[in-house]
């Protein structure tokens, strides 16, 4: 793993650590797809599984998945779309599915050893 992967690894691990709602673990399941989605798109599809943000505070998770986690990519248009660099898709998934599985150790502590 480069410097800048692991870098990315451990900002990525932070980002979700803060993530007390299940906003941006959602965020990144659903650019995960593969596809390339609009804020409005991405705001929809967030609301669509139950999951109360404002189409600012999608942009702002866009902007921040882009500038400080490297992490997504922006297609410019008449409307910028978004992507997860293809890069970067099994350490995402890696690191989303140990939070994941964390979180379930916390919600049954007696899997906890």
């Amino acid at each position: 793993m480069s410097e800048k992967e692991k870098e990315i690894e451990t900002r990525l691990r932070k980002y979700l650590e803060r993530d007390k709602k299940g906003i941006r673990v959602e965020m990144l399941k659903l650019m995960l797809s593969g596809e390339k989605y609009t804020t409005e798109e991405i705001y929809r599809k967030l609301r669509s599984r139950g999951i109360e943000i404002k189409t600012r505070g999608v942009s702002a998770m866009v902007g921040l998945m882009s500038a400080r986690l490297g992490i997504i990519k922006m297609e410019l248009g008449s409307k910028n779309r978004y992507f997860l660099k293809p890069e970067y898709t099994d350490l995402v998934v890696k690191i989303l599915k140990e939070h994941l599985d964390n979180l379930k150790s916390l919600e049954n502590p007696e899997t906890l050893g």
